[in-house]
């Protein structure tokens, strides 16, 4: 019983078609990724370039006293450590502590995090403190993830990862577009001259 003709076996994909079917599915993928962190950044960098906007960038201070407990002070030497957890606990201080000095008569302790310092200083004599609080905005605090301003390290990763993925997007995105013929040229074109104009703004912004 005849079958018909024998269907042609199918040609696999080009090296080259291959490629672009690659650049065209990281594109997609790391693209959707990415719009968020596009968005968060180019806000915030129009902030960061406008610090003389005002909205969203009040200030909140405030002055909070106590006395450490006994034994913040551990054979003549300050027991960071133990200060830190008590101002956390009596005061809900937050941040990163660091900063820390101590002289013969008071020690100096730090909190910083984004949009947000606590400078508490102690006196050694009766271990009597004052702490002063200050709590920005939220531009501010935007501000500050922007720049990985007293972030901590997990924030820094994803700065870094987000580079990272937006500079794939930017390069599968220029690959696809060598693959254009009918656009390719015309684009490139335009690209070139959108570098060389941003080249020519940088060197005059620091000539």
């Amino acid at each position: 019983m005849s079958t018909g003709p024998a269907r042609p076996a199918r040609r696999g994909r080009s090296s080259r078609a291959q490629a672009n079917v690659t650049l065209r599915w990281l594109h997609t993928y790391t693209s959707m990724i990415s719009l968020l962190v596009v968005l968060f950044f180019a806000l915030t960098g129009i902030t960061l370039n406008h610090p003389d906007w005002v909205f969203g960038t009040g200030e909140v201070r405030s002055e909070l006293t106590g006395t450490m407990p006994v034994g913040w002070i551990t054979d003549g030497k300050v027991n960071w450590l133990t200060v830190a957890e008590t101002l956390r606990a009596d005061q809900n201080l937050k941040g990163r502590a660091g900063d820390t000095r101590a002289d013969d008569r008071e020690a100096d302790i730090s909190f910083v995090g984004p949009g947000y310092s606590a400078d508490t200083v102690i006196d050694l004599k009766t271990g009597t403190y004052t702490v002063n609080v200050l709590q920005q905005g939220a531009v501010a605090v935007m501000n500050d993830l922007h720049r990985g301003r007293d972030t901590g390290g997990a924030w820094k990763w994803v700065i870094d990862l987000s580079g990272a993925v937006l500079a794939l997007v930017a390069v599968t995105g220029i690959g696809i577009l060598l693959y254009m013929k009918k656009t390719r040229t015309q684009a490139l074109s335009v690209m070139g001259v959108a570098a060389v104009a941003v080249l020519a703004l940088a060197w005059h912004a620091i000539a």
